[in-house]
């Protein structure tokens, strides 16, 4: 059985097709935190993620690996690895989750930063869009689209966070479990701001570290004309349960 994970930490890395970047992800992670716990949420990949985990796992004894049965979207693929970390943290002492992508566009290095942040937080968000924070790599069409999501978002909900749409999260774990999970509709990329919302208003306390986002350079982006779509939809949800706490 593994040892407790330094920092009280569970990273969460959520895979379709990310067999290419993985190796390297944990190596970048280990240098920073050595032998923190990983889980990684697969959605049986077919060019053999799950395999790969499986075969690390002999030799790297604090890594964890959810094989799900197909592609069934990111929102659901995070919502399962906050309740591994919620159902094992006393086990393996597990205070935070730290979700971040599998493509190396959330640079490992960031880690300690948003580690140092924790005191007084309840979420540590990696945020493009403060001072510190950027994109590189990136089309001007990606940039773009980015910003607009992030202003519609905080335009519809009122939210005074800079980046409503990072995956590169801190969460710590019973802010998580102040929050009806089973509730958020999203399954794809808008389950970001549908968590978001259900945290903040649980009464979580929040902050932004800035970090640069970086382009992946192997495999596919998973980002679709559909996965925008059910974003916005989420935040058209958000938008309502916000409207409907206010009148309250």
């Amino acid at each position: 059985m593994p040892e407790p994970s330094p920092d009280s930490l569970l990273i969460l890395v959520c895979t379709y097709n990310e067999r290419s970047n993985l190796r390297e992800l944990f190596e970048r992670i280990d240098a920073v935190v050595p032998k923190v716990h990983i889980l990684v949420v697969d959605d049986n990949s077919p060019d053999g993620t799950s395999d790969w985990v499986e075969s690390t796992q002999r030799t790297r004894d604090n890594t964890f690996l959810i094989r799900r049965s197909g592609k069934l979207g990111l929102g659901t693929a995070i919502r399962e690895g906050m309740e591994f970390a919620m159902e094992f943290a006393t086990e393996y002492r597990y205070d935070w989750l730290l979700n971040m992508d599998a493509d190396l566009s959330h640079d490992p290095a960031a880690i300690p930063r948003l580690l140092a942040k924790r005191a007084g937080y309840d979420l540590v968000i990696g945020s493009r869009y403060v001072e510190g924070g950027g994109m590189t790599g990136c089309s001007w069409r990606r940039i773009l689209v980015s910003k607009l999501a992030n202003h519609f978002a905080r335009w519809m909900i009122g939210w005074s966070v800079g980046d409503c749409s990072s995956a590169f999260r801190l969460y710590r774990i019973d802010s998580l479990r102040q929050c009806d999970l089973k509730s958020i509709v999203g399954t794809g990329y808008g389950f970001l701001e549908e968590v978001l919302w259900h945290i903040l208003h649980s009464g979580a306390r929040w902050t932004e570290v800035g970090i640069v986002y970086s382009e992946r350079k192997e495999g596919k982006s998973k980002i679709s004309l559909k996965e925008a779509w059910s974003a916005a939809s989420s935040i058209r949800r958000v938008a309502r349960l916000q409207r409907n706490v206010k009148k309250g």
